[in-house]
């Protein structure tokens, strides 16, 4: 019987999902095991395993080991850039810790917030620094770990406070012209830059407001007594830190640096370079340290963690850092997570999943749910925000095209359910990364990352009642 060369329009669609059926059902068995501690290193095997079930099915339709490491490796330099990040953001926080500068903002945050309005506030503080930065992830490395611990030290919990900046970070990077993936997407559908920032407000405003209002519910429906009066942890802080309105020019250095399109690697280490100058000078403990010490101290702080008692045992849980090694966990499973999408890219799986998607139905509201579910699906297999938007915008250009809707309809889609559903999953980039930074598992802020799961609903509704569905000109 002759054999049949089985190429990569070949593969079929149940061998396409069966990698991804094994991986969700692998992880979902794994987190029930392990819970929090499944981040540690259970999960990033489990994607290995994926991984090698894709390649089993990768064999068999004759893909070459040399071909699927080949791509492994193209996704791995992807993420290069994220990776590095993901260092210097650990050895920020501790330097912004040390320096006093967390403390500080922790500080006047208790000081000038009203715990009722806590978190609509802190959804707007973080689409204000996300618009102005146009990223979610610096946006979460800074003012995020100051609201979260703001939040703790109120009494509210950290998985609604992360699900609030969320929410702000993600709506700021939507609609910034600086965000790499604002940019991405109206390249990917063929947009004007600025026409598709002003079409994404139709759906992306009334998603805000829906967000405003259910966190402002929550606000006046928590119970708020018990930590209205925080005049004893304000004088705690005092007590071990030098607290001073100038610690604020540092983080204020890194926003223009961002703002001034000055690449995210080079702003946080200068960031990391201040803060460490600023604890040199501003906080007197360190004074008292010969230069070896202080260097010594400085060092192992950055690179390894600290930890700062206080007289108060609440502010002892925020005042701890875990410095680069801290993010050594997510780094471990971007790795892992670019290895299982780069074998079900390099096995033709996406593709083939994307394929059969637009094949269903022949509707406008079809051609939309379509584009919607590739998103979500390549944020699922590939863990990638970049992958959601390149390869669904290339597979639907075409089909939206033909259906003489202009590509502000298809990049706006893309930005609804690409962007901002990424950091929903937990082997995700953006899922590993916001969950590192604001040391929150992706499980604790999934039900209050309200802004991120509304985005997709409301680019359906639009697509389905024919609200602002523009055609070309």
């Amino acid at each position: 019987m002759k054999s049949i060369n089985k190429d990569e329009h070949q593969i079929s669609l149940f061998a396409a999902l069966f990698p991804l059926l094994c991986l969700v059902v692998l992880l979902a068995f794994n987190v029930f095991v392990f819970g929090d501690d499944a981040i540690s290193g259970s999960n990033q095997f489990i994607l290995l395993v994926g991984g090698a079930i894709a390649s089993m099915i990768g064999f068999s339709y004759n893909r070459t080991f040399k071909s699927m490491l080949d791509q492994v490796g193209e996704n791995l330099k992807s993420v290069s850039s994220a990776i590095l990040i993901l260092l210097l953001v650990g050895s920020l926080s501790a330097s912004w810790l040390i320096s006093g500068i967390v403390p500080a903002m922790i500080y006047y945050g208790i000081l000038l917030i009203n715990p009722v309005l806590f978190l609509p506030s802190a959804v707007i503080i973080s689409a204000i620094i996300s618009i102005a930065t146009g990223s979610s992830w610096t946006t979460s490395a800074t003012i995020g770990i100051a609201l979260i611990a703001i939040g703790k030290a109120m009494g509210i919990p950290a998985g609604i406070v992360a699900g609030a900046v969320i929410s702000g970070a993600y709506f700021g990077d939507k609609l910034s012209p600086l965000s790499d993936t604002t940019n991405l997407a109206a390249a990917m559908a063929g947009s004007n830059l600025f026409s598709h920032i002003r079409y994404m407000l139709y759906t992306t405003i009334p998603s805000i407001i829906i967000t405003l209002i259910v966190f402002s519910v929550i606000s006046f429906t928590m119970e708020t007594g018990e930590f209205l009066n925080n005049q004893h942890l304000l004088l705690s802080i005092q007590d071990s830190f030098t607290i001073s309105p100038w610690l604020f020019v540092v983080p204020l250095i890194v926003i223009v640096l961002i703002i001034k399109k000055v690449s995210p690697i080079i702003a946080l280490f200068a960031g990391t370079i201040l803060g460490l100058i600023f604890a040199s000078f501003v906080q007197s403990i360190h004074l008292s340290l010969s230069p070896i010490e202080m260097y010594k101290y400085f060092m192992s702080s950055i690179t390894t963690g600290v930890s700062i008692d206080t007289s108060h045992p609440s502010l002892n849980d925020l005042f701890v850092s875990g410095g680069m090694e801290g993010m050594l966990d997510t780094i471990w499973l971007i790795i892992c997570a670019m290895v299982f999408g780069g074998i079900m890219e390099s096995i033709g799986a996406l593709s083939r999943i994307s394929a059969a998607l637009l094949s269903v139905g022949s509707s406008i509201f079809s051609l939309f749910a379509s584009t919607v579910a590739s998103c979500l699906t390549i944020n699922l297999t590939a863990s990638d925000q970049y992958l959601s938007i390149v390869v669904p915008g290339k597979m639907f250009s075409k089909a939206f095209e033909e259906k003489n809707l202009a590509p502000e309809n298809l990049s706006r889609t893309l930005e609804d359910s690409g962007t901002v559903t990424s950091v929903l999953v937990p082997w995700n980039t953006c899922g590993a990364y916001q969950s590192s930074v604001l040391g929150v598992g992706v499980g604790e802020f999934f039900v209050y990352a309200v802004f991120n799961y509304v985005s997709p609903f409301m680019t359906l509704i639009f697509a389905a009642l024919k609200i602002k569905i523009k055609q070309r000109l």
